[in-house]
């Protein structure tokens, strides 16, 4: 099943939002030009180059991109980079649920699928690794909560460094609360993707099984 039979929204569809949020970005960048923030330019610039890779890994490693898998890479990087745009955006509210909040949910989930993707088809891919499927629920959570501290290390040295050099920072650090709220909620992505992500991720599985098999092929 793929994921838009999940979310009863036409291929169609998909692709069209999509592409409004991409041309967003290309409006965020503007905006940051205008205002002379870096920080808003380089989230956006590269949130926008993020919004060209499934068609990329369609096109050459032929891994199966369908327009629910390349709106959930899309919607996290759009919304990461709108929340760059100042503290009103950042703090906003999706739902009812905080901004920031919504973000790292939408990131740390995406996290979650890449590594659970790449682990599985490394699995099914040697003999000499065997992950049992019930072990890969705790894998998940654990991979999520370690990329969420380097993250959040990360933004804290890039702020610190921009503040000093005085610049203005691509990443923005709002103390130790925020820290642990972001940690929470990339547990919530990872918990969600371990729980009804997995069953979505299975031709990326085995589109990836297949590189690497073909690898080990041309390799003999």
């Amino acid at each position: 099943m793929r994921v838009r039979d999940v979310l009863r929204i036409s291929e169609r569809r998909q692709g069209q939002l999509t592409r409004v949020m991409e041309l967003v970005l290309v409006g965020v960048f503007v905006l940051g030009l205008v205002r002379g923030s870096i920080g808003t330019m380089v989230n956006a610039i590269v949130a926008l180059a993020v919004t060209f890779l499934p068609a990329l890994l369609e096109r050459d490693y032929d891994i199966p991109m369908d327009a629910g898998l390349t709106l959930w890479i899309t919607s996290a990087v759009f919304l990461h980079a709108v929340g760059t745009l100042g503290p009103y955006q950042s703090r906003a509210m999706v739902m009812g649920i905080g901004w920031d909040s919504v973000t790292h949910t939408l990131s740390a989930s995406l996290v979650a699928a890449i590594g659970y993707a790449t682990t599985r088809a490394i699995d099914q891919h040697s003999d000499d690794v065997e992950l049992p499927p019930k072990f890969m629920f705790v894998f998940i959570l654990l991979f999520v909560m370690a990329f969420g501290v380097v993250w959040e290390v990360l933004e804290f040295g890039v702020a610190g460094l921009a503040s000093i050099v005085g610049v203005d920072s691509v990443l923005t650090q709002y103390g130790l609360e925020d820290t642990m709220r972001d940690l929470m909620f990339d547990t919530v992505g990872g918990v969600i993707v371990a729980i009804w992500g997995t069953a979505y991720l299975t031709d990326v599985v085995g589109a990836l099984e297949d590189q690497l098999d073909g690898r080990a092929r041309r390799s003999d």
